[in-house]
Order: structure tokens, then C-alpha cells, then sequence
């Protein structure tokens, strides 16, 4: 049984991950963003003793200290470390920048920096959800520009994560889930490719295996395709 803590995990792909988690007999710490939706609380009636609902904010560095403290209360160790949070921000693009910034793109490198204590004494194993939206050479929107402006950022803060860590044994999953049926604009989406579901499926599938070269960081989809990074 592994120790994992996943952030963004309400609803949509981070819910149904913390459950394919919890199906395959592993401990979970689930962030919780959303204290009022019920479905975490729930879950945790089906799972108990081995799902922990962990109050979580990733825009604010005192919210990830906080719940990096109610773990290491808990557990000498954590083996992977998933960030699944993620805002689109919708309004004019002043407004929006900085919280869906410190949202997609700071706060997974600052959870990141946080944990490491624990990680370090686990199975290192890193995990990152992020998007084509953030690749340059594959641009073609001509709107979204804080969605995607965060996902660029994020995509060069994994490349300078992984360049100092993974020569100390950590390990990288950047997983592009494809055009999912959400809940990101606040209700689930009704147009899209995929379902929830059927996306953490893969992430789990992809996040739990072994590759035979971890030395090459990759953007990898939910066919397992990688993607230029």
C-alpha cells in the first residue's frame, strides 16, 4: 500500500483518481478545495481508514504548509505526490492572470517544494496534469490566454524540476488529459472527448507503471502518446 496525495480532488479527473487510487488498496490524501461538495466525504465512507480529506488551496503557501504539516503528523512517507488542480479563469485577463498563475502553474511547483521531505523517503514518484494548451509549437487558439499562458509556465517549471531531481531518484509523470467533460467553469461540461473517468483511468494507469527510460521528461496523453514539451 503506497501513500499518496492528490491535490484538486472534489470533483472531475482529481475525484475519479483519488477512487482508482483507493480501488487499488493505496492510502490517500485528498485536497480538498471544496469543503460544501459532498462527494469526498462520501468516498470516505466507503474507504475509511484510508482516505483522509486534506483542507488544500494551491494558489497560498500557507494552505500547502498547512496540509503538508497534517500529513507528516501521519505518515513518515509519501511515494507520489499528483497535482491535479486547476482553475480556467474565465473574465478580462487582468483580473484572471495571477490567481489561475498561482494556480495551475506556481502552486504545483510549490507543493512540489514542500513535500520533498516526505517524498524523499518514498518512492519519489512526481505527477503533473498538464495541457497542449501550453505548448508553443502546437498553438492554435486565439483565446484562453491565462489557461494557457499557465500551462507554458508550468511545462518550464517541471523542466527545471525535473533536471534537479531527477539525478537524486525522483521520477516524472506529465500527463495531457485531453478535452474532458469537466467541472472546471463550475458545472460538469457538456461538450468534450473524454470523461472524467475514463481520463484518470489512464493517468492511473501511467502514474503506477515503470517506464525503461526515466530519463527523458515527457508529456504523455491518455493513449500514452507523448506530446512535443
Amino acid at each position: 500500500m503506497s501513500t499518496i496525495v492528490i491535490t484538486g480532488a472534489d470533483r472531475g479527473i482529481g475525484y475519479c483518481l483519488t477512487e482508482e487510487y483507493l480501488k487499488a488498496g493505496h492510502k490517500v490524501y485528498a485536497g480538498q478545495f471544496m469543503p460544501e461538495w459532498p462527494w469526498l466525504s462520501e468516498l470516505g465512507h466507503r474507504y475509511e481508514g484510508r482516505l483522509t480529506l486534506l483542507p488544500l488551496d494551491v494558489s497560498k503557501k500557507e494552505s500547502i504548509e498547512a496540509a503538508y504539516a497534517l500529513v507528516a503528523s501521519r505518515e513518515e512517507a509519501v511515494d507520489q505526490l499528483i497535482n491535479v488542480a486547476g482553475i480556467l479563469g474565465n473574465g478580462p485577463l487582468e483580473d484572471v492572470l495571477r490567481p489561475v498563475l498561482m494556480t495551475n502553474a506556481i502552486g504545483p511547483v510549490i507543493m512540489t517544494e514542500v513535500f520533498l521531505p516526505l517524498l524523499e523517503k518514498g518512492q519519489k514518484r512526481l505527477c503533473y496534469f498538464s495541457s497542449e494548451a501550453g505548448v508553443n509549437t502546437l498553438a492554435h487558439r486565439t483565446d484562453g490566454f491565462a489557461y494557457c499562458i499557465s500551462k507554458t509556465s508550468l511545462n518550464m517549471g517541471l523542466r527545471l524540476l525535473f533536471n534537479r531531481l531527477r539525478p537524486l531518484g525522483y521520477t516524472f509523470r506529465v500527463y495531457h488529459p485531453g478535452w474532458v467533460k469537466t467541472y472546471m467553469a463550475g458545472t460538469k461540461a457538456e461538450v468534450g472527448v473524454f470523461d472524467p473517468e475514463e481520463s484518470a483511468r489512464a493517468a492511473f494507469s501511467q502514474f503506477t507503471e515503470d517506464r525503461a527510460c526515466e530519463d527523458v521528461l515527457l508529456m504523455t496523453d491518455i493513449r500514452g502518446e507523448a506530446w512535443p514539451f
